[in-house]
């Protein structure tokens, strides 16, 4: 296999890792002037970024273990990324049921506190450390736009309809919704509009230092490069330990926790547009949330992962745990013939010797290595907090760039995003007014994914037959078109997965064909003319 691109003139940043933060610190670095080039094995946010529970929040079972900071910087986050991403990201409440007889098994520092101070409490969370629980929360992060914490009287209120009746007191709270994969892909978007390089379906296979450069080796379906850079960034995920180790061949003493977080997609359980927040015997929580108009999302799990990061499913017992603890809470049991789809990730976290997956930590660490032409390896983290993590990346590597520019992405919308952060609705109406054959779901999936850019997708379009073949569930051949050619989806996995979630609603079938018709676009834009001769012998 032939060797291309050596000469190329080094750029400043070579990433390795297309998930959240790869992608956050790319687009970070690429707006200070500084010239970045991307690689990712797969396909963007294919592994941990994809698999998430979905939400910008500060983490409020995180108080539990005087995560203070952590929980104060993603309190601050939610706000300023909702106004970035409006389209992508909303408010949504959490409704949290109590009784006084619930007991937990917890090994945290307040359960530990709390029992030496009142060993009559030992297993318990009283009403009162809820409500300054909740009050901390609100006021922690200097809340502007989310409504605050409130009592719920569920005898009352009709989120108490779905439970069980002995839930007859709790509590309702702020945080927000994120389309996870579309914030990855949009960060790459953006990094690439402000002049970075993202290579997708490339892996690095081998990177040393030369001098007082990287010199970089990737592998994809065009070939072997190499690329030098001034610095590497590893935000491998996952694979954060194994890069250093077996890629970059360094030794290494950190590593990271692998922490398989497990969902589960059902039926809609019920018919408000509120989340749960349960809490389990077993010290743990889960959340339930409304997801995808029809269906109910329930998770997470936290069980150490001990496999390749890629082989992480959502096991029968994890299946049945899910509906076993949802059912603790529900008037009606969850089981698993309304389980429609599951989804299973690996968390990251930074390896602090915790007891359990559970406790451990899910603040990031950065680790700059200088013995030469920097390298820094990305530990842990949250999606809440990425652009915080690029802009602690980049404060990290300021010394080797002097002239880079200053923190610049607190106000700067994502590609769609610029419009109020309570405008959905409305941009969604002047959609369908412009284009009367939208539905109005159909209108509101295409704002809910692609914001003001809407417009350019359906373009003049007054018919469904304007926009070209119509794949299933309201997908369109412009709108695939869109994907391939802006957002590098190659497959249609990307489309129906990760750039939405179509999938729950299209067949096998369709889905078959969308993948056909994708393979054959991509080879007529690799080969135009070959393409077209072999239309000619059909």
């Amino acid at each position: 296999m032939a060797v291309q691109g050596t000469g190329v003139a080094p750029v400043d940043l070579f990433i390795i890792g297309g998930g959240i933060n790869g992608c956050g610190i790319a687009r970070d670095a690429a707006g200070r002037g500084l010239s970045v080039t991307l690689a990712e094995m797969g396909d963007l946010a294919q592994a941990t970024s994809s698999a998430s529970t979905k939400l910008f929040h500060g983490g409020l079972r995180y108080l539990e273990y005087f995560e203070f900071r952590l929980v104060r910087e993603a309190l601050e986050e939610r706000e300023t990324l909702l106004a970035a991403m409006p389209h992508i990201s909303w408010p949504m409440r959490f409704v949290l049921p109590w009784q006084p007889e619930m007991r937990f098994e917890s090994d945290t520092p307040t359960s530990r506190i709390l029992g030496r101070l009142m060993p009559w409490m030992k297993g318990r969370r009283p009403a009162w450390l809820i409500r300054l629980a909740l009050e901390t929360y609100d006021r922690l992060g200097g809340r502007r736009i989310l409504p605050p914490a409130r009592a719920v009287d569920l005898t009352r209120d009709e989120a108490g309809k779905p439970l069980q009746r002995r839930f007859t007191k709790g509590w309702e709270y702020s945080d927000c919704w994120v389309e996870d994969s579309r914030l990855v892909v949009l960060n790459a978007r953006d990094a690439e509009a402000r002049g970075a390089t993202v290579l997708t379906r490339t892996r690095v296979t081998g990177a040393e230092r030369q001098g007082e450069l990287w010199h970089v080796t990737t592998e994809s379906p065009e070939g072997v490069r190499e690329h030098q850079a001034r610095a590497l960034v590893n935000a491998g995920g996952p694979w954060v330990g194994q890069i250093v180790r077996q890629t970059l061949h360094l030794p290494t003493t950190e590593d990271v926790r692998l922490v398989r977080g497990s969902h589960i997609v059902t039926r809609r359980l019920y018919d408000h547009d509120r989340c749960y927040f349960f809490q389990g015997t077993d010290g743990r929580i889960i959340f339930s949330i409304p997801y995808e108009t029809d269906f109910t999302l329930i998770g997470t799990t936290d069980q150490d992962h001990d496999g390749p990061p890629e082989t992480a499913r959502c096991t029968e017992a994890e299946q049945d745990y899910l509906c076993a603890f949802a059912s603790q809470y529900f008037e009606r049991p969850v089981t698993r013939d309304d389980i429609v789809w599951t989804y299973s990730g690996v968390r990251p976290l930074y390896n602090d010797g915790a007891k359990s997956a559970t406790a451990a930590t899910r603040d990031y660490v950065l680790s700059l290595d200088r013995n030469g032409p920097p390298l820094l390896n990305v530990f842990g983290g949250k999606i809440t907090t990425y652009r915080r993590l690029a802009e602690s990346a980049l404060a990290r590597l300021a010394p080797f760039f002097p002239r880079a520019g200053g923190p610049w992405t607190a106000g700067a919308p994502l590609p769609g995003g610029d419009f109020p952060w309570d405008g959905a609705a409305r941009l969604a109406a002047d959609l369908r007014r412009d284009h009367p054959f939208l539905s109005e779901r159909w209108a509101m999936r295409l704002v809910r994914a692609y914001g003001t850019e809407a417009r350019k997708i359906l373009g003049e379009a007054r018919k469904t037959l304007d926009l070209g073949r119509e794949f299933g569930a309201t997908l369109t051949e412009a709108e695939v078109r869109w994907l391939m050619a802006r957002e590098h989806a190659q497959r249609a996995e990307d489309v129906v997965w990760r750039r939405s979630k179509l999938g729950l609603r299209m067949t096998p079938e369709e889905i078959a064909a969308l993948d056909d018709w994708m393979a054959a676009a991509r080879t007529e834009k690799r080969d135009p003319a070959q393409s077209r001769a072999a239309k000619g012998g059909e």
